[in-house]
C-alpha cells in the first residue's frame, strides 16, 4: 500500500493536495501504490490544517499538487503539507509540481517589481523540500531559482506521438506564437520529421497583464497545417490572436497544442471562436471538455509516475525526455 520495496528498507510513499486528486489518484495507479490517507480541511477562517494518517518516519515522500485556481490556497496546502512530513521525521521530501505557479514572474520588467517564480522556490525550500519536479517551465532559469535538485520534466512526446497519429506529418508546419519560444519550436520541428518553422510577431503591453497584439507572421505556412505551440495558455488572447494571423497568412488549418490549460474566463471562448482545428493540452491542471468542442486532452499521469520510479530508485531522469 505505501510502496515498499521488497528486500530493501526503502520506503515510498505519495501524497496528493486537495488541487486535482484526479492526478495523483492516475498517478499512485500507474506505480501500483495508493496515495496515504491523509485529513484535510479549512477552518472558518481559511486556515488549512493537513494531519497523515500513516507514519512518514524514514519515508521517500512525494508531495503532488497542481497549482488551479484558487492558486495561492493551493500553494499554501502544499507548503504545510511539505511541513507536516519535515515534523513527521521523513527521510526525503520531493515536491512535484506538475504546473510551476508564479512562473511568469522568473525576471523583472522594470523597477520595483518582484520576482515571484524564485519566491516560490525559497517558500518551498523554506519549508522543507528536498527537490523538485516540475513539468515545461516557463522558462529555463527557474531551475535555478531552488538550492537543490529540479527535475524538469517536458510533456513534448507525449504531444508529439498524438500529432504523428492524427495529422498528415508531410503536411505539417511548427509554429511559435512568439520569437521567445522559437529554440522549443525547433525541436518540435525536429520531432515531427523536420517540420519547417515559422513564428508570429507580437507586441506585449507592459501596463496591462494578458494583452498582447499579435501582427504577422515570419514564415512559410500557406496550405499548411499548423501546430502552433506554447507552455501555458492562461485567457487565450495571445493563441486566439495568432490563430487569426496564421489563417490570413493562408494556413490550411491551425492545431493549438500547450503543456498547462489555465483557460480563465474568456479563454474557452476565444478558442472555441478563433478557428482552430484542435486544442490538445494536458491534465497537469484540472480539465473539462464540457462547454468546448475542438479539446483534446491528454494524461501526464504516466510521464509523471516514471519520473517518480526514477529518483526513487536512483536512475536517470534525463533519459525519460533525451532524443536521439
Amino acid at each position: 500500500m505505501t510502496g515498499k520495496v521488497t528486500g530493501s528498507s526503502k520506503n515510498m510513499k505519495l501524497f496528493s493536495g486537495r488541487a486535482h486528486p484526479e492526478l495523483a489518484q492516475a498517478v499512485a495507479k500507474e506505480l501500483k501504490t495508493e496515495l496515504v490517507p491523509t485529513t484535510a480541511r479549512d477552518f472558518a477562517n481559511g486556515e488549512i490544517f493537513i494531519r497523515f494518517e500513516e507514519s512518514v518516519r524514514g519515508a521517500d515522500c512525494f508531495v503532488m499538487q497542481s497549482h488551479t485556481q484558487p492558486l495561492n490556497k493551493w500553494l499554501m496546502e502544499q507548503l504545510i503539507m511539505i511541513d507536516a512530513l519535515k515534523r513527521g521525521s521523513a527521510k526525503r521530501i520531493t515536491a512535484i509540481l506538475p504546473f510551476y505557479p508564479y512562473a511568469r514572474q522568473d525576471k523583472k520588467h522594470r523597477g520595483r517589481e518582484p520576482i515571484s517564480a524564485r519566491l516560490v522556490a525559497d517558500l518551498l525550500l523554506a519549508a522543507g523540500a528536498d527537490r523538485i519536479v516540475s513539468v515545461d517551465l516557463h522558462t529555463d532559469q527557474i531551475q535555478g531559482f531552488f538550492d537543490g535538485p529540479v527535475d524538469h520534466m517536458h510533456a513534448m512526446p507525449i504531444l508529439v506521438d498524438y500529432i504523428k497519429n492524427h495529422y498528415p506529418i508531410h503536411n505539417l508546419a511548427v509554429v511559435s506564437p512568439d520569437a521567445g519560444r522559437v529554440k522549443v519550436a525547433e525541436k518540435w520541428a525536429h520531432e515531427l520529421g523536420g517540420a519547417p518553422l515559422a513564428f508570429v510577431h507580437k507586441s506585449r503591453s507592459t501596463e496591462v497583464a494578458n494583452q498582447t497584439v499579435s501582427n504577422r507572421v515570419v514564415g512559410e505556412v500557406e496550405g499548411k497545417d499548423c501546430i502552433l505551440l506554447d507552455d501555458m495558455i492562461d485567457t487565450g488572447g495571445t493563441i486566439a490572436g495568432a490563430v487569426r494571423v496564421l489563417r490570413e497568412a493562408g494556413a490550411k488549418s491551425v492545431v493549438i497544442a500547450c503543456t498547462h490549460g489555465v483557460f480563465s474566463d474568456p479563454a474557452r471562448e476565444r478558442l472555441s471562436e478563433c478557428g482552430a482545428k484542435e486544442i490538445i493540452t494536458t491534465d497537469t491542471l484540472p480539465q473539462s471538455t464540457e462547454g468546448w468542442s475542438n479539446l483534446t486532452v491528454l494524461s501526464i499521469a504516466p510521464l509523471l509516475a516514471r519520473t517518480i520510479h526514477e529518483i526513487f530508485e536512483n536512475g536517470s531522469v534525463t533519459t525519460l525526455f533525451e532524443t536521439e
